[in-house]
């Protein structure tokens, strides 16, 4: 599958939206992927800046294996610009010297012998960016009956999003507001191909959650929380589990963090139209545990990291009423 082609005196890449026409020796948006002279080169392939054992339900996946750790593995750059990155000094600032210092091998060595983990995340910094390097890594991974996620900004061009999902197991995109306009001023981006990306996954049948930071006045409008969570019951599945996220001055934004009152008003009115919204960096475990949605029978309680699971069979199913709740589950 090609990721670039020539235009003219230029390299277009071909990874995301963004199209970037690069000259000789030029970097697209994403800082990390360079027109080095006949191909446009990951300059980042194996450079990590990140390297932990998480629970999944800090990526956050709260339906995908409850109660295990996974190996998470980040690099840097970005192809969305956000000034509210939680993440920014690796995702908005790629280092001089790039030194790969961690092997694929020696990564799924750790990923097997490690307690508990199902597996190895994409996380910390946007990964569609680092194509190459997570296709090399996933497809190791996968030999050896490891589970992966990816967990990404959702801006990526069709075909190589249908690369990506025949090695990625488990996706947590955020869409980070459901009108173009914050896409433009606060991302860089648009919000279009992120919907579309969503579909693509959705139609997959990977398993797929949402993430939306809330930053007051920019995306906590009520009427638009219910637009953005009909159209994800509509067109993803009421099933898709939707994590809604308090935001904190961080970067270049210093606007006052979420109320809790706020983001318990979007959790209402997403929670009419979705069976699994959930409430995260929070102080209280408000908005955090699961319920079946088929009878109300509360079958997560979660503290923190802390998982519990109560009121399920081996299958996942509520013992209760018999509906399924988790799809990716075993006993911890």
């Amino acid at each position: 599958m090609p990721l670039f082609k020539r235009s003219n005196d230029k390299l277009e890449c071909l990874l995301c939206p963004h199209y970037c026409k690069l000259g000789n020796g030029k970097t697209g948006i994403c800082g990390v992927r360079k027109n080095t002279g006949e191909k446009i080169e990951l300059m980042t392939y194996g450079v990590l800046s990140g390297y932990s054992l998480d629970p999944v339900e800090k990526k956050p996946l709260y339906h995908f294996f409850p109660g295990y750790n996974i190996l998470s593995i980040g690099s840097f750059g970005c192809n969305m610009k956000c000034d509210f990155c939680q993440n920014f000094h690796i995702s908005q600032k790629v280092p001089e010297s790039l030194v790969p210092e961690m092997t694929i091998n020696k990564i799924i060595k750790d990923a097997l012998s490690v307690e508990k983990n199902i597996g190895i995340a994409f996380t910390y910094n946007e990964p569609i960016i680092w194509f190459e390097y997570i296709s090399d890594v996933a497809e190791a991974a996968k030999k050896e009956g490891l589970y992966t996620v990816m967990v990404s900004n959702g801006y990526v061009n069709t075909e190589p999003l249908d690369a990506i999902i025949e090695l990625i197991d488990a996706f947590n995109i955020d869409l980070k507001a459901f009108n173009n306009k914050f896409y433009r001023n606060l991302t860089g981006a648009e919000l279009e191909p992120v919907k579309s990306s969503l579909k693509q996954i959705a139609r997959s049948g990977k398993h797929l959650e949402i993430t939306t930071l809330v930053i007051p006045g920019q995306n906590d409008d009520e009427k638009e929380m219910a637009l953005q969570s009909e159209w994800m019951a509509g067109e993803l599945g009421k099933d898709i589990p939707f994590h809604l996220s308090r935001y904190f001055p961080t970067y270049k934004r210093d606007a006052p963090p979420t109320t809790e009152g706020a983001l318990k008003k979007l959790f209402d009115i997403a929670s009419g139209n979705l069976d699994y919204v959930y409430m995260g960096n929070i102080h209280s475990n408000n908005g955090q545990n699961t319920l079946c949605p088929g009878c109300g029978t509360e079958v997560t309680i979660r503290s923190g990291y802390n998982t519990r699971l109560i009121n399920l069979d081996e299958d996942g199913k509520c013992t209760c009423c018999g509906k399924l709740v988790y799809r990716n589950f075993t006993f911890s």
